[in-house]
C-alpha cells in the first residue's frame, strides 16, 4: 500500500509541475540570442523565420513607418487595418510581440474575429469604440473605450471593435505574439476555397439554401 501511494504521490508531483509549466508554453518561446531578424526570403521553412546572418543586419531591421498613415476605410465594415507583424517587421523576429493600427469610419465595425496565437491589448487613440469579446460560456464582456484608455481581450476569444463616437476613431492593438493569427469566423464559414459545404451551412444556421446563397453573395470577393 505504501509502495503505491508512493507512485501515486509522484504521479501527482509530474502532473502538478506539468501544469504549472503550460503557461510557459501558450506563448512565443523566449529568444536564445540578443535578436534574430527574420530572414523572410529564406528557403527553409520553420515555425517562424529563420534569423539572417548577424552580418547583414541593419538598423532599419529594427524600425518601422507601417503605423504612420491613415488607411482608407472606403470598404463596407469602415475599417482598415495596418499591421506590423513579422512578416511586414523582421526585427520582430523571436522577440514575442506585435502590434496593428485599425481605424474606423464612423458607424465602422472591427468584425468578429479572433487571434488563436495571442492575447489582445487595445488602446484608443482617437475617439469611442466600443470593445467586447465572448466567453467560452457566451458570456458578453463590453465596454466603451475612449482615448488614452486600455481594454484588454484574451487568447484566442472571439471579439469586435465598434465605433460609436461621432468622428473617426483610431486604435492599436497590441499582442503578445510575433504573428497573433487571426480567424473571422463569417469568412470561414461563407468565403472558404473550395466552398463549405451546402449542408453544413443549412442546418448550423438554420436556414435554406437561397438564404445562404444570399449571404454568402455578400462575401464575395474578401
Amino acid at each position: 500500500m505504501a509502495s503505491s501511494l508512493s507512485g501515486m504521490l509522484q504521479v501527482l508531483l509530474v502532473v502538478a509541475a506539468a501544469l504549472s509549466a503550460a503557461p510557459c508554453v501558450l506563448s512565443d518561446p523566449p529568444p536564445l540570442q540578443d535578436f534574430c531578424v527574420a530572414d523572410l526570403k529564406a528557403a527553409t521553412a520553420v515555425d517562424g523565420f529563420p534569423c539572417k546572418p548577424a552580418s547583414t543586419v541593419v538598423d532599419d531591421d529594427f524600425f518601422s513607418a507601417a503605423m504612420v498613415s491613415a488607411p482608407s476605410t472606403d470598404n463596407p465594415f469602415g475599417v482598415n487595418s495596418t499591421r506590423a507583424t513579422v512578416s511586414a517587421f523582421p526585427g520582430l523576429n523571436t522577440l514575442g510581440l506585435s502590434i496593428t493600427r485599425t481605424d474606423l469610419a464612423p458607424g465602422g465595425i472591427n468584425p468578429p474575429h479572433s487571434h488563436p496565437r495571442a492575447s489582445e491589448l487595445v488602446l484608443v487613440l482617437k475617439g469611442e469604440v466600443m470593445v467586447g469579446f465572448t466567453s467560452a460560456t457566451n458570456r458578453l464582456y463590453s465596454k466603451v473605450v475612449k482615448q488614452n484608455e486600455l481594454y484588454v481581450v484574451p487568447r484566442g476569444l472571439q471579439h469586435y471593435q465598434l465605433n460609436v463616437g461621432t468622428g473617426d476613431a483610431v486604435f492599436m492593438a497590441m499582442f503578445d505574439a510575433q504573428s497573433p493569427g487571426l480567424v473571422v469566423p463569417t469568412l470561414g464559414l461563407f468565403a472558404t476555397k473550395p466552398a463549405m459545404p451546402m449542408e453544413v451551412l443549412t442546418k448550423t444556421f438554420l436556414l435554406g439554401e437561397d438564404e445562404v446563397d444570399v449571404i454568402k453573395s455578400k462575401f464575395v470577393g474578401f
